[in-house]
């Protein structure tokens, strides 16, 4: 972004004529109070089973190397309190350059991909209880988002209603995912192939995940995935944290985007948004362009027109491995074996794109542009990408959105979060209308279309409600 003096982001926003909302912050949870509330969900007894089982440095235990000294500490104590005390980093907003925030979990991460079924249930639900007691009297610019594990459709639906019936949740994240382990009583578990085996909760899922989505659109909320790749295949060093972390996040947003298109979730409910958090938004264009060039080449018509191995002209390969084969590469030797081993007959699925119903490439306006958010953090120097209409081959601009990552190790000053996104803006990479989306109009909009009231009673109300007056009335033009 080139050379420039990184400001407290009061200082930014003052040069600002819109809020600013933070997308992806982080809570540091403090594991005594958790337990805590674990005991009162499920009991002593169960509280220190699961504070036994929760494997150091993340899910993956010791064959993995995860997550360590991954918080601020030193001369940054103080940024790590922001993540820890909801009340110290609402006092602390106006400093920072933030109108709003929402704070995503730390150890939820890992807990919604535990093994053990009831493990799993009360890690989350206390995670979710815990919060709601924490965020008590800010919730005019902080909100806390819950965790909503997903092995099963009725595990989900269950949480989901708790979190937003009982505990008051507007925002959510979500497994996207089931990662199977040998156990002894799995009995007929459709996830069982071993301990790196991954399932994607709706591509070739057993489980039918529509009645889930259908429980989002009905309690109005946003589902939000954060989804790590770190431990799976090429991500499981045990000796180096950084080698399975980068494009951690990105390679799970990526498995769970094609996902949800493949399996035609953004067909069949076009009414859904989702966010992908801290994976940027770089590899999200590289699959749009990947998904149309498949889609030129793959669809029916030009599987059938070009593909086809009935179709080869075999008197023509005859003639041309006569006029320039050699004693190997004969026309005797490629009349026996005209198709080299590759399959002649179709498959039982002949279009792949079936579910999602791509016909032609203005389709992935509504089954990928308009539906997913793509959260980038402030130091990040690609996102201008989501902006480059050149790059996109739908002309169109992808949604990125702010996120801070406050409470992790990869911020250092928390004051200076947001004059390192404006760097963009001093580098004449961004301008301010691309600025406003960036950190307003998607944060915003991401929970927005779900739920118009998604701000009632917090600092952005009216704002909020301006901007969606703003987009109608854009739309009727």
């Amino acid at each position: 972004m080139g050379q420039y003096e990184p400001i407290v982001g009061e200082k930014i926003r003052a040069k600002l004529d819109h809020p600013v909302i933070d997308g992806d912050g982080h809570i540091a949870e403090s594991q005594f109070a958790l337990m805590d509330f674990l005991e009162q969900l499920a009991g002593k007894e169960m509280a220190e089973k699961c504070r036994t089982t929760w494997p150091a440095g993340g899910p993956h235990g010791a064959t993995v190397k995860g997550f360590w000294w991954g918080m601020p500490s030193g001369a940054h104590t103080d940024d790590r309190a922001l993540a820890m005390l909801p009340r110290y980093m609402r006092s602390r907003m106006d400093e920072l350059g933030l109108d709003f925030a929402h704070c995503y979990t730390s150890l939820g991460l890992g807990f919604k991909y535990l093994f053990d079924r009831d493990i799993r249930r009360a890690s989350c639900r206390a995670l979710n209880m815990m919060y709601a007691d924490m965020f008590k009297g800010v919730g005019d610019r902080l909100r806390p988002v819950a965790v909503i594990p997903t092995y099963t459709p009725q595990e989900a639906i269950e949480e989901l209603e708790f979190a937003v019936k009982e505990l008051g949740f507007k925002a959510v994240m979500i497994g996207t995912e089931i990662r199977g382990a040998p156990r002894p009583n799995d009995g007929g578990d459709p996830f069982r192939h071993g301990t790196q085996s991954t399932r994607s909760i709706v591509m070739d899922s057993p489980y039918d995940y529509d009645p889930f989505w259908r429980k989002c659109i009905e309690l109005k909320v946003t589902p939000v995935c954060h989804t790590s790749s770190r431990g799976l295949g090429m991500r499981a060093s045990p000796s180096n944290y950084v080698f399975n972390h980068l494009g951690d996040f990105a390679e799970g947003a990526n498995f769970f985007c094609r996902s949800l298109i493949f399996s035609g979730v953004t067909r069949r409910f076009p009414q859904l948004s989702f966010g992908f958090l801290e994976g940027g938004v770089a590899w999200a264009l590289n699959l749009l362009n990947d998904l149309i060039e498949h889609w030129e080449k793959r669809n029916v018509d030009a599987m059938e027109e070009n593909l086809d191995p009935a179709k080869l002209d075999i008197a023509l390969l005859e003639r041309l491995f006569r006029d320039f084969g050699d004693s190997h590469l004969t026309p005797a030797r490629i009349r026996a074996t005209p198709a080299h081993g590759m399959p002649v007959a179709r498959p039982p699925v002949f279009d792949e794109f079936a579910a999602c119903a791509l016909r032609e490439m203005t389709d992935l306006k509504a089954l990928f542009i308009d539906p997913f958010y793509f959260g980038c953090e402030a130091d990040d120097r690609l996102v201008p990408l989501a902006f480059n209409r050149d790059l996109n081959p739908l002309g169109l601009p992808l949604k990125a959105v702010f996120g801070s990552d406050i409470g992790h190790w990869d911020v250092h000053d928390a004051r200076t979060i947001l004059s390192e996104a404006w760097g963009l803006v001093d580098a004449g990479m961004l301008d301010r209308e691309n600025f406003r989306d960036f950190t307003f109009t998607n944060p915003a909009m991401l929970h927005l279309t779900m739920n118009p009231d998604y701000f009632a009673g917090t600092i952005l109300e009216d704002e909020a409600r301006k901007l969606l007056a703003d987009r109608r009335t854009a739309r009727a033009a």
